[in-house]
């Protein structure tokens, strides 16, 4: 775990922070759904997904793919405002108590620079605007595609994962512009985003 420098003073920095298994000590995407979908839903998910979840664990399932099955399965055809109030429940009632509280003194330490801070996630806005408008910090993440206020079990647009996280903050800012890039992340789906840094740390070690 890194420490916390002295504060310093000087022009703003950009700070981006993956969420999953960074800002949090473990992912968020599962949680939620089971949080969050018909129970119904979730017994008989239990008893289809084991295969895809061992393909996912040894390599032989991309994360996007199983994740993009799981959306279709888990909220297709539900109401969107539904799973938005299970949002912010969710982002009240457990994202609390799986937040590092080394992850957030970083974040006050670069908000107390001034940096311009950014959650760039591949997890779902519907609970990740809720903390990170409670916390101060900008977002960049992925989200669910609705139809009449009904969920089609889709993603608006692509997954914020790898080269998308680049594309995403190129979208919102020039890195280029600001003196200093720090990033942070913890799997392989974030490579190309710490790519993009001079600070780059992984799994809260600093990295070359």
């Amino acid at each position: 775990m890194i420490a916390v420098p002295p504060l310093l003073k000087t022009r703003m920095n950009l700070a981006l922070f993956d969420f999953d298994g960074t800002i949090t000590h473990k992912e968020t995407f599962a949680p939620f759904l089971r949080f969050a979908i018909p129970r119904r839903r979730h017994v008989l998910g239990s008893a289809l997904f084991p295969p895809w979840v061992i393909g996912y664990r040894l390599g032989l399932v991309s994360g996007i793919r199983i994740r993009s099955k799981l959306v279709a399965f888990g909220f297709r055809g539900l109401r969107a405002e539904s799973i938005a109030h299970a949002g912010r429940r969710f982002s009240e009632e457990v994202l609390p108590q799986i937040v590092r509280p080394s992850a957030l003194e970083r974040i006050q330490w670069h908000q107390a620079q001034g940096d311009k801070v950014v959650v760039v996630s591949g997890a779902l806005d519907i609970y990740l605007k809720p903390w990170c408008k409670r916390h101060g910090v900008e977002l960049l993440c992925s989200s669910l595609h609705a139809e009449n206020g009904v969920l089609s079990g889709r993603y608006q647009g692509l997954q914020c994962v790898k080269e998308e996280k680049c594309r995403r903050v190129r979208e919102l800012c020039d890195p280029a512009s600001f003196p200093l890039v720090y990033a942070y992340g913890d799997t392989k789906e974030d490579l190309d985003m710490l790519s993009m840094a001079q600070r780059k740390f992984y799994r809260w070690q600093e990295v070359n």
